[in-house]
């Protein structure tokens, strides 16, 4: 048979692998809160980072009390993936935490069906931004506390309440190290998007 000629009556086409559906995520949150390493630890690819070494220019205007041991810093994106299902694959874009460069957000976010904002609760004023930024676009976000040698600092309605975050925006715990904790935080930012555009 050649090419040209239909298929005989009775035998299957044979049938077409569909690749993942692509949905875009984003992960932001203040300086220093583990984007560029939540990245990192799920992505199925050797992450895409723009790391640059934290100047003494740079240690004079970012707060490094907190992280002591911070030697880089975003400077515009990071990049990963990770294929949940055969039908699902999420690309990750983590925002640059300083305010200098928020000026690069709306060209990161565009697209992105959800957002996860990390937020280190030794450091509640660095995450408002963030908070804002997705409230005043209506994108779907989930608040992710990045427990930071294994503990927080306050109490999930605590945060809840220090941050404004409505009630139907979901507070979670995760450590930015771990694949799974992330990928479960990734899920609820997913639920929350799915659920946007089922209602």
């Amino acid at each position: 048979m050649t090419p040209t000629e239909p298929l005989a009556v009775g035998v299957a086409a044979p049938s077409a692998v569909r690749p993942p559906l692509p949905v875009k995520l984003v992960i932001a949150g203040g300086f220093g809160v583990g984007k560029t390493t939540a990245v990192g630890s799920i992505s199925e690819i050797e992450p895409l980072t723009t790391e640059a070494a934290i100047t003494e220019v740079a240690a004079g205007v970012d707060d490094l009390s907190h992280t002591p041991r911070k030697t880089t810093t975003t400077v515009a994106m990071d990049f990963g993936c990770i294929t949940i299902d055969p039908t699902l694959k999420l690309y990750l874009f983590g925002t640059p935490g300083q305010d200098r460069f928020g000026f690069m957000w709306d060209d990161i976010v565009e697209g992105a069906v959800g957002a996860l904002v990390i937020v280190d609760t030794r450091r509640l004023d660095d995450c408002y931004a963030a908070v804002d930024y997705f409230e005043h676009r209506q994108v779907p976000f989930a608040v992710a506390i990045n427990a930071f040698d294994g503990r927080v600092e306050h109490a999930l309605e605590e945060v809840r309440w220090a941050l404004d975050v409505a009630e139907h925006t979901p507070l979670v715990v995760f450590d930015a190290r771990e694949r799974g904790s992330v990928r479960d935080a990734l899920l609820v930012v997913l639920e929350l998007a799915l659920a946007r555009t089922e209602g």
